[in-house]
């Protein structure tokens, strides 16, 4: 993720904020330029003028703004009432029901996260309502309430284009707990949203794509019985070296959970170290000359790079990071080890994202 400057003032800002807290100036984002802008009220029904569009568009709010706390924006002349990510929504929670309103804005922050990482590697993506056949929908769902899509238990994952997110997992407690019980190592929101939606991207770009082939050749057999693949992992756990040929243990039960968890993990690195290169972060430890252990990030990763080069730098920043973490007695940030083959699973990835980019409109 991005750090962005506050163009009145010079402060640096977050992705979520929404006002400076320097000058005051109220901030919106604009998805199809990259950037937070500070914004000027044009006094013409909710238009404002973003000082960091070189065009001098006008534009307005997204519908989800008051309810949400989305800070994302559209041209004032944009026939859609929701911006590109909030458009995505097919459920969202009751917000009459206590703490929903909460636990909505977690699952939001979490979901934008995502949103502006696909739209910066040029991904297709486009809602159900454009698309609804191929286009991307999710459902915010409250697993003990009854199901409005059909029968069956709550849970969450992806089917047919739709990403359900169970709604106890914006609960910062109970997904510890969960995490804990089910002996992971790491489970986050944002996890979440990057692992189902490499499932929807294994639909659209490798068997849609034509990719059938060179994925079993790197990941196996999909059409294995993904159920009694799923009943055999939680029964009898991973195998014992798993460690030597995944980039976790989950990825270890069925070609399909081994993508989407190699997915979720390329879009961690390139958003981790776009952060690392917005804050100037370069790893070059005074104790030694190992090379394995020095890195410059001084490149965009959401770019053209080699997959090696992107590599080359994240080893370092992981090494660093972890240490960091154990200084001040937290768990370590990047929990896993990659493998020579887990490594190869992301340069597919990286090659297959990269055969897939959108030309910018």
């Amino acid at each position: 993720m991005k750090l962005f400057t506050c163009q009145r003032c010079g402060q640096g800002l977050y992705f979520e904020n929404s006002v400076c807290g320097q000058c005051g100036a109220l901030l919106g984002y604009l998805p199809t330029l990259f950037q937070l802008s500070a914004l000027e009220d044009l006094d013409q029904d909710g238009a404002f003028g973003p000082l960091a569009d070189p065009q001098g568009q006008s534009w307005r709010f997204c519908a989800n703004h008051t309810s949400s706390s989305c800070n994302w924006m559209l041209p004032a002349d944009d026939a859609h009432r929701l911006c590109p990510a909030c458009r995505l929504n097919r459920t969202i929670p009751d917000l009459s029901a206590a703490g929903n309103a909460t636990l909505w804005k977690r699952l939001e922050q979490a979901k934008h996260r995502l949103v502006y990482g696909l739209m910066r590697l040029g991904l297709p993506l486009t809602d159900r309502q454009t698309d609804p056949e191929t286009g991307l929908a999710f459902d915010f769902l409250d697993r003990d309430a009854p199901n409005p899509h059909g029968q069956g238990p709550i849970l969450t994952g992806h089917a047919n284009g739709v990403i359900t997110i169970v709604l106890s997992e914006a609960d910062n407690a109970l997904r510890e707990a969960s995490r804990q019980t089910m002996g992971e190592t790491y489970r986050t929101l944002l996890g979440h949203f990057r692992h189902e939606s490499g499932h929807y991207y294994w639909d659209r770009l490798v068997r849609d794509g034509g990719r059938l082939d060179a994925f079993r050749a790197m990941f196996g057999d999909e059409t294995q019985d993904y159920a009694a693949a799923l009943d055999s992992h939680y029964r009898e756990g991973p195998p014992g070296d798993w460690q030597s040929r995944f980039v976790s243990a989950y990825a270890s039960a069925h070609p399909w959970e081994d993508f989407a968890e190699s997915w979720a993990h390329y879009l961690h690195i390139v958003d981790t170290l776009e952060t690392a290169e917005s804050f100037g972060i370069r790893s070059a430890p005074v104790v030694t000359d190992d090379p394995a252990m020095s890195a410059r990030i001084d490149f965009d990763p959401y770019g053209t790079e080699p997959w090696q080069d992107i590599l080359d730098a994240w080893f370092p920043l992981t090494l660093a990071v972890n240490e960091l973490n154990r200084s001040m007695g937290q768990p370590d940030l990047y929990p896993f080890i990659l493998s020579a083959p887990a490594t190869e699973k992301l340069r597919f990835v990286h090659t297959l994202i990269a055969d897939n980019t959108v030309p910018a409109a």
